[in-house]
């Protein structure tokens, strides 16, 4: 079964904290008739740091949507490939040994995508297959987990690598100033991470299922208004309530696993705010705890869309709790409303011949025919 190791994180060298956000909406938007309501929403992020691209004397100025895609292409040629060699050690392969590059990134647009120039410079072959997602947003690390799958499911032993790249503070509107507009310059950072999922062995989360869900008639609660100065982030009041909506579908993808998604081992789930988190939390029946990587995420880098699951497997994985046969959820969600699902099981390496091994042993181990003890198969 394909497994998805260990992910690799880069920020931005640039931090901004929760106090000097607070300090910029006071001073930018000191005539706003809702400023203590936005100060307010703000605090409640829970998000004390971010790392942004540029300084934020540069951040606030907007020099025009064709300078701000420019520095999105040269931050993604400067901290994507770092992060894809440490991914790539994690799964002990090179870029020769990938057989498909999903990246996801909706804060910039390059067309041919970053993947052809990484195939170009990284040692990729030729024959890599592509598949860039620019559209689902903050769901975007839960989709190009859920493609790798169904590619490894579709190719056995091939090797997926995932490239998340989100510069949301390249984004920043300063004509901007409705609430959710003005929440959000408080919530987004900026990141890239990489993971690679192996179609045989490796250390991680074995993929076991997964799937999607979109809520009806939602599709203007996230989105994108594209106009002269490049896009503007467009969050409707009722985006906080979509849990209620979204649990029913984890508990349901769960349960057509025969598994109980309120007694599960670990949760990788989209930490879009604090609000999504407890609701989820509730409706669940879950302890806070049991999001403690989302949250860490949250506090420490803010909500940077489609890396935040990487960011919060991260975690996961240097935590090192994790034993064989430990069982989760991975889950993303943004634009649509759209829930992009994972299911998994924690595993040790095997190789493929491991693999093999384990199951002719099971099968001479079920044979009636066999005397004595159990025979130990050898596989050359």
């Amino acid at each position: 079964m394909a497994t998805l190791c260990r992910p690799a994180i880069r920020v931005p060298e640039h931090v901004i904290t929760m106090e000097q956000t607070l300090e910029l909406a006071r001073t930018l938007h000191a005539d706003h008739p809702q400023l203590g309501l936005v100060l307010r929403l703000i605090e409640n992020t829970g998000v004390r740091t971010r790392h942004i691209l540029q300084p934020i004397e540069e951040t606030l100025r907007h020099p025009g949507f064709t300078q701000r895609n420019a520095l999105y292409e040269s931050g993604s040629k400067r901290l994507v490939p770092p992060v894809i060699e440490e991914a790539l050690d994690y799964a002990q392969l090179r870029p020769k040994d990938i057989d498909l590059i999903v990246y996801v990134s909706c804060t910039g647009f390059l067309m041919p995508s970053l993947t052809a120039w990484l195939i170009n410079t990284m040692g990729f072959r030729s024959d890599t297959r592509q598949t860039p997602i620019a559209q689902l947003g903050c769901a975007a690390g839960g989709a190009a987990i859920n493609r790798a799958h169904d590619f490894c499911l579709a190719y056995p032993g091939a090797n997926v690598l995932i490239v998340a790249c989100e510069f949301c503070s390249l984004c920043y509107q300063p004509t901007d100033v409705g609430i959710g507009s003005l929440l959000s310059n408080g919530l987004f950072g900026d990141a890239v991470a990489a993971a690679v999922v192996r179609g045989e062995g490796g250390t991680g989360i074995r993929l076991e299922r997964n799937g999607s869900h979109l809520v009806p008639d939602t599709v203007d609660w996230i989105a994108y208004g594209v106009r002269n100065t490049g896009f503007h982030f467009l969050l409707d009041k009722r985006v906080p309530k979509t849990m209620e909506m979204l649990a029913p579908a984890l508990r349901t993808l769960a349960e057509q696993h025969e598994w109980d998604v309120s007694g599960l081992d670990f949760y990788i789930i989209h930490a879009g705010g604090p609000r999504i988190l407890d609701d989820l939390c509730r409706l669940l029946s879950l302890k806070p705890a049991a999001f403690r990587y989302s949250r860490a995420t949250l506090e420490e880098r803010g909500n940077i869309a489609s890396a935040v699951v990487f960011d919060a497997m991260a975690r996961l994985f240097a935590d090192g709790t994790q034993v064989d046969s430990a069982r989760g959820v991975i889950a993303g969600f943004g634009p649509g409303i759209t829930a992009e699902i994972a299911l998994g099981s924690w595993t040790s390496a095997r190789t493929a011949q491991d693999e093999r091994l384990v199951a002719v042993n099971a099968s001479l181990s079920s044979d009636t025919s066999l005397s004595g003890e159990h025979a130990t198969a050898e596989v050359p």
